[in-house]
């Protein structure tokens, strides 16, 4: 299974996922960095600042600290480092072999806008201390420095976007699960596709990962109803349980820190392009199959998906395309789908302050071009001026 992930509006962040491989092993970067080796500078008995260690053994809150093997895209031969977010720089402290005297001609850093490569000369072979294309975001390449202090070894790079907390110096599930809630600030997550299968554990995955509240539509229906969605359809037909869901969706608007798992198939709502006014609350995941076997085909096929304006889902903020569908790898098309949100969010901040905006003025289908206060969609005869 492989799993590609698209922002809405523009396209720009794609994601590759097959567990063949790595959980995450590619990301379209929003400009093309030139590559660079920084200098070295070596100083001796510099007093660090207050750092976090990270350890496959240590056991932490997660806003706190993270293992820096979370990933299999993270390659390293030490499982012990610092790490530090100075605000607009992060600093990344790695422990040197203990009782080896090292030169800067034995360490090798090598860094772009997404990658960081970190390596030792010893005893006549290049070995790697650690190897990630996926930094939690992205660095200004010409700006990275490195020094060995003592018995570490100390890069610092600068961030390109100085306000972004970095949980970690790896984007991992850890990580983006702790670095969303700075960036969601408290707005929902609604997951749509075809399959309520799909929707259901993606979005379960999501609501333990950002301690949110889980709400399935389907079990909220089935419940008020005594029956099941199938019976329902057999006795009232696909139309009553896609305005019964409708109506679901419009009690749940006005909540936060939720994530819902909507109906799919032609008797969900969110499939219907006319029911969507309550769905722009949160920020929206569209789950979808797809037959493309690599990153650019499947970013072409959601690209073509989002001008398809009849079908319901194209309605989405992102779209994450499954290369089939593994129920164990859930929380990988979570992941995903929280790294395509971060690069949404990231492209424009105003986002989630523009989602609560909307739900404060009553939902009224005028997403994302809100209208002012009065208007009447029922009564709307032209354009009128955006209100933000």
């Amino acid at each position: 299974m492989a799993a590609f992930a698209s922002t809405a509006s523009a396209l720009a962040s794609t994601i590759f996922y097959s567990p063949s491989l790595n959980p995450i092993t590619g990301q379209a970067s929003l400009f093309s960095p030139s590559r660079i080796r920084s200098s070295p500078c070596v100083f001796r008995g510099i007093q660090s600042r207050s750092s976090r260690r990270f350890s496959q053994n240590v056991t932490a809150d997660r806003f706190n600290s993270f293992s820096c093997t979370c990933l299999s895209a993270v390659s390293t031969s030490t499982i012990d480092y610092e790490f530090t977010d100075g605000g607009k720089e992060v600093e990344l402290r790695l422990r040197l072999k203990t009782g080896e005297i090292l030169s800067p001609k034995d360490i090798s850093v090598d860094a772009d806008g997404t990658s960081l490569a970190v390596k030792e000369k010893r005893n006549g072979l290049l070995i790697t201390l650690l190897e990630t294309n996926q930094l939690f975001e992205k660095i200004m390449p010409s700006e990275t420095i490195w020094y060995i202090d003592e018995d570490q070894l100390v890069v610092n790079m600068k961030k390109v976007d100085g306000e972004l907390k970095w949980p970690d110096i790896v984007e991992s599930w850890e990580s983006l699960t702790a670095g969303m809630m700075q960036l969601l600030k408290g707005a929902s997550i609604y997951i749509v596709g075809d399959s309520t299968e799909i929707n259901q554990k993606v979005s379960r995955e999501l609501a333990v990962g950002l301690g949110y509240s889980p709400l399935d539509s389907k079990e909220l229906l089935e419940s008020f109803s005594k029956q099941t969605i199938d019976s329902w359809i057999l006795a009232e037909g696909p139309d009553s349980v896609a305005e019964a869901e409708s109506s679901v969706l419009e009690s749940l608007s006005s909540h936060v820190r939720t994530v819902v798992s909507t109906l799919g198939g032609k008797h969900g709502a969110a499939g219907r392009a006319d029911q969507w006014r309550h769905l722009y609350s949160g920020f929206t995941v569209w789950v979808s199959q797809t037959e493309a076997t690599d990153e650019e085909s499947a970013k072409e096929e959601a690209r073509r998906n989002k001008q398809e304006r009849e079908i319901g889902y194209s309605n989405a903020d992102v779209v994450v395309k499954l290369q089939g569908w593994d129920p164990t790898h859930a929380k990988s098309v979570a992941q995903a789908s929280l790294s395509a949100l971060k690069q949404l969010i990231i492209s424009d901040k105003g986002l989630p302050g523009n989602k609560s905006l909307y739900i404060r003025l009553g939902c009224r289908g005028d997403w994302p071009n809100i209208k002012p206060p009065g208007w009447d969609p029922s009564s709307d005869t032209g354009a009128h001026p955006q209100f933000t």
